[in-house]
């Protein structure tokens, strides 16, 4: 009995994968722009996930730019044309390497700074846990 039991619990769990399945998307007609389209979006960062390039992310947003980086590239735009194209839209964010400028800075500097404050804060937390002791005779 337990036997059935298990193949049918087995036959649930996999309809239940296909169920949610997606459809794969398309690769475009032109495989030089399909490569263009990979070269540029891996230089730009997810806007969903932050931590994921365009060309890796799995998220609704991510096909919806790479479906307009796409049309843009058939459109005839270089490369810099489209990455300003991005930028002027959703800021510098948008790119994993964003130029250093006066709007920039915090992002460049952002993280040397707390790691000096951690390194004062660290320092200061070891003097006064550390115990005095009695000077040499």
């Amino acid at each position: 009995m337990t036997k059935y039991l298990y193949a049918l619990l087995l036959v649930l769990l996999s309809l239940c994968g296909a169920a949610t399945a997606k459809e794969a998307t398309p690769m475009a007609e032109d495989p030089v722009v399909e490569q263009r389209l990979i070269a540029i979006s891996q230089d730009m960062r997810c806007l969903v996930c932050q931590n994921e390039s365009l060309a890796g992310s799995h998220a609704d947003l991510a096909m919806d730019l790479r479906r307009e980086l796409r049309g843009l590239i058939k459109q005839g735009k270089t490369d810099e044309e489209i990455k300003e194209f991005m930028v002027s839209r959703y800021g510098d964010f948008v790119l994993y390497r964003p130029p250093v400028k006066s709007t920039t800075l915090l992002l460049w500097a952002g993280p040397f700074g707390l790691m000096g404050i951690g390194i004062i804060g660290l320092f200061v937390y070891l003097r006064r846990a550390m115990p005095r002791s009695a000077p040499w005779p």
